[in-house]
């Protein structure tokens, strides 16, 4: 990946950043830069890298080597300045469950001395959006699992972070749910917030991330826009073949030059074209009997999917 440019303003700048867990290798001399107002997102597989690279711009996981910059501060040297900017919803959930919502964002918002007339403020605006006000004063033992990734966000912002680490941060809630916190994710990037990005929800990741970089054991595999990596790595369309393998490689074998690329999978054949409903209107014509084609536009997943493989990492 290019080399982060100097002149461009950024709030996180990574350059051989290299982390390791004794002799195991987490993260191996990546480089990246992220700007205001925008969100940028981090992909791969279980095991790739991203959460120790969350972690390391968190300050809560120290740099091996490289060099790693937050908000212009060196986080060797400046880790507590560094907190005091960043918001940060991690995987885990870190509630106090002995406290109630309102609670548990009042504690919050004192670690970062937020006056109280502030704090409530916020706390009100936060809880609103986030659908929980009528949970204000109900113990946080009680609530749903959505409702506390909900809370966890709302937590996360009460500080008005200048750059906001999500990882995993709508695991577990609803479609609706899920939306809404898109919603006002969204918004925090017209604020000029950073927004740094783990899911492994693919939509997700087409729906917020203006760049993103891909991982696979600790290393950027690809690095773009969204809608870039579908082009580079797939094509506009994906057109499905079901039918026996003796048929789909019959089909291969007779468009493989009317397609940038292909995967055979178990009972599938995916084909990656420029022009999907014309390589469909071709296959459906073409006399291959008890053969099922679909015609679709290619995503995220297609190319998370044909970079990183389908076999689990667990």
């Amino acid at each position: 990946m290019a080399s982060p440019d100097p002149n461009h303003q950024t709030t996180v700048q990574a350059r051989d950043l290299v982390k390791r867990y004794g002799a195991f290798t987490a993260v191996a001399g990546i480089a990246f830069e992220t700007r205001p107002g925008e969100c940028f997102g981090f992909l791969g597989p279980n095991g790739a890298g991203k959460t120790s690279t969350m972690r390391m711009i968190g300050c809560s996981s120290p740099v091996t080597s490289g060099e790693l910059r937050v908000l212009g501060m060196d986080v060797a040297g400046a880790a507590r300045r560094i907190k005091a900017r960043l918001g940060v919803v991690s995987q885990e959930d870190t509630l106090d469950e002995e406290l109630t919502v309102r609670e548990n964002l009042r504690v919050y918002a004192r670690y970062f001395g937020i006056p109280g007339r502030t704090a409530n403020e916020r706390l009100e605006r936060l809880t609103g959006f986030l659908q929980l006000t009528e949970k204000l004063d109900v113990n946080v033992r009680f609530i749903s699992g959505g409702m506390k990734r909900r809370l966890m966000i709302a937590r996360a912002l009460i500080s008005e972070p200048r750059v906001l680490i999500l990882d995993e941060p709508t695991t577990g809630l609803d479609p609706q749910a899920r939306h809404l916190v898109w919603e006002k994710l969204r918004e925090l990037k017209g604020e000029e917030r950073t927004l740094l990005l783990t899911t492994h929800y693919m939509e997700e990741a087409e729906q917020l991330c203006d760049r993103l970089v891909v991982m696979e054991g600790g290393r950027i595999i690809a690095h773009g826009r969204p809608r870039d990596l579908v082009r580079t790595h797939a094509a506009r369309d994906v057109v499905e073949v079901a039918a026996s393998r003796e048929r789909r490689n019959a089909v291969l074998g007779a468009y493989a030059d009317r397609v940038r690329g292909h995967e055979m999978l178990q009972e599938k054949l995916l084909l990656f074209a420029d022009d999907g409903e014309r390589l469909l209107h071709d296959l459906t014509g073409g006399g291959y009997a008890g053969a099922e084609f679909l015609s679709r536009r290619a995503t995220l997943e297609d190319v998370f999917l044909k970079l990183t493989g389908r076999s689990l990492n667990e």
